[in-house]
């Protein structure tokens, strides 16, 4: 799995011009799903996303996560992150997931953000059409991929 996480004041996500899911202070999470992440990848990243140290403390040190500071999640899924600009100028996609595997990893990343942090977490929808806005704060933007745990 593959995410980019962006550290933000507000976010949402509108499907068919009507507002699937915003946040105020937290996190968007754009995500990438090929086949062969499993449920470990899912819960290696949901854990890291959620304790990830990047809110300012009262120093305004980086030093306190999501949870932390009881913000909020949105998480979007991006095939696109999985794109091979190797050859050409066309990217290519070969690698990410087609949805019969992709949906149901989703789904299960997405509930174990869910339990990690005690309530609801905002989503898109899997395969839709989607305008993501967001109001990126600092700018902090992180890029993390379950095959290169550093």
């Amino acid at each position: 799995m593959r995410v980019v996480i962006q550290r933000v004041r507000k976010a949402s996500v509108t499907i068919a011009k009507q507002v699937n899911a915003q946040i105020e202070k937290g996190l968007l999470v754009l995500v990438g799903i090929e086949d062969s992440d499993n449920d470990e990848d899912a819960a290696w990243l949901a854990g890291k996303i959620c304790q990830l140290r990047i809110f300012d403390d009262a120093s305004g040190v980086m030093n306190l996560s999501v949870r932390d500071i009881d913000g909020d999640l949105l998480v979007v899924s991006q095939f696109t992150l999985h794109a091979s600009t190797r050859k050409g100028n066309r990217p290519s996609y070969i690698r990410a997931s087609k949805p019969d595997k992709a949906i149901p990893q989703y789904k299960r990343f997405v509930s174990l953000l869910t339990a990690e942090m005690g309530k609801p977490v905002g989503t898109g929808i899997f395969g839709a059409d989607m305008l993501v806005a967001l109001e990126n704060d600092g700018p902090v933007t992180i890029w993390m991929d379950t095959k290169n745990k550093e």
